[in-house]
């Protein structure tokens, strides 16, 4: 299916675009950086993953249980497959997604999805193979995580040859620190699905526990950061370490209560880089080292939903401290779920707010 902007915005959508291209001035604090904004497509509905494939193409995912590919050079869009057997309900759907960092001789693209499973609400990671402008032969790599409503984390990444998968607590918030359940957890399984011997309990997934909804996961500067929501207070941004306990529910951001300082002790809690009350609702993370935007060089960058803008925060040498925040695009296009970075430094961006939904583009002026 092909795609180009005139078809797919409406002439008064298209006239707001044009205007706020022209100059962020309302898009809140802006920062040191001087950027251009445009859509480059349209017509979309809960895009939930956005990811640069090595052919240059925008690999995507929609939570009805879409996959689709676009070229933002030609505005070319190719739906490559339905997940036959998603279940989009509430928050939960088709997710997360990543591709084989072999994918040339590999062509293996992860998702993670909910589904039903004897009348039970439940997610999977499951593993296709890319060919022809399709996926077939799927793989269940680990099934029957709980699910829910709201809760379902599903933010997926590799490390060399290791499978990284975020998980909610499903609503359950005895889940997180059960280490029988794969909820509330940060999951690290082989590229197969087996579960690597190394990890904190033989024969278990889990790498991390006591999360409650992990939205964001991105591995840089050899550490493995995530954005998780918090409840009415205490946002997140964490450095996800092998058997840490990051605290939920009896702990919600710093140990900064006599309660909370107890049970951080107790049991090695992490505690966060960053927390924000009010909540902001963080979800998609992914971390800048291109010179195109020297502004935003060596910083995560992430997404927000209720507060609906950009935020950079830029690292310390080490990458264990942030020292400053930044932030852009304040109501400019809603909710937005994810980002991804080109090759190239563009910077792109999806939304989340149901109806015509888009992807922009950022860049450096």
């Amino acid at each position: 299916m092909r795609h180009l902007i005139p078809a797919v915005l409406t002439a008064l959508a298209f006239s707001a675009l044009l205007i706020s291209c022209k100059k962020n001035d309302n898009a809140g604090p802006q920062g040191p950086a001087d950027l251009r904004d445009s859509v480059v497509l349209a017509g979309l509905t809960l895009p939930w993953e956005i990811l640069w494939g090595p052919d240059n193409h925008i690999w995507f995912t929609e939570r009805g249980g879409r996959i689709s590919r676009f070229n933002p050079a030609t505005g070319d869009r190719t739906t490559l497959f339905n997940v036959p057997d998603v279940v989009s309900q509430g928050e939960g759907g088709l997710m997360g997604m990543v591709l084989h960092p072999s994918f040339s001789s590999q062509p293996y693209v992860y998702i993670v999805y909910n589904y039903t499973n004897a009348g039970q609400y439940r997610e999977k990671i499951v593993r296709y193979t890319y060919g022809n402008n399709t996926l077939q032969a799927p793989l269940n790599l680990i099934e029957n995580i709980p699910a829910a409503n709201v809760h379902n984390g599903s933010r997926l990444v590799i490390v060399g040859d290791k499978l990284f998968a975020s998980t909610g607590d499903a609503n359950n918030t005895a889940l997180a620190q059960n280490v029988s359940s794969p909820a509330g957890k940060i999951l690290r399984l082989n590229l197969d699905g087996t579960i690597p011997s190394d990890n904190p309990v033989s024969g278990n997934p889990y790498w991390s526990l006591g999360h409650r909804n992990p939205q964001g996961l991105v591995y840089a500067r050899n550490m493995l950061y995530s954005t998780e929501h918090g409840p009415s207070s205490d946002d997140e941004v964490n450095i996800i370490e092998k058997g840490r306990n990051y605290g939920w529910p009896d702990v919600a951001g710093f140990c900064d209560s006599p309660a909370e300082q107890t049970f951080c002790n107790a049991q090695n809690v992490m505690q966060p880089l960053r927390e924000w009350t009010p909540t902001i609702a963080p979800s998609g993370l992914d971390y800048y080292t291109n010179d195109a935007i020297p502004q935003w060089k060596n910083s995560l960058l992430f997404t927000t939903l209720k507060n609906t803008r950009l935020y950079q925060l830029e690292l310390s040498d080490d990458g264990r401290s942030i020292t400053n925040v930044n932030e852009f695009y304040n109501n400019t296009w809603g909710r937005l779920r994810d980002i991804c970075i080109a090759t190239t430094g563009e910077v792109y961006l999806c939304t989340s707010n149901g109806s015509n939904d888009r992807i922009v583009q950022i860049s450096k002026k």
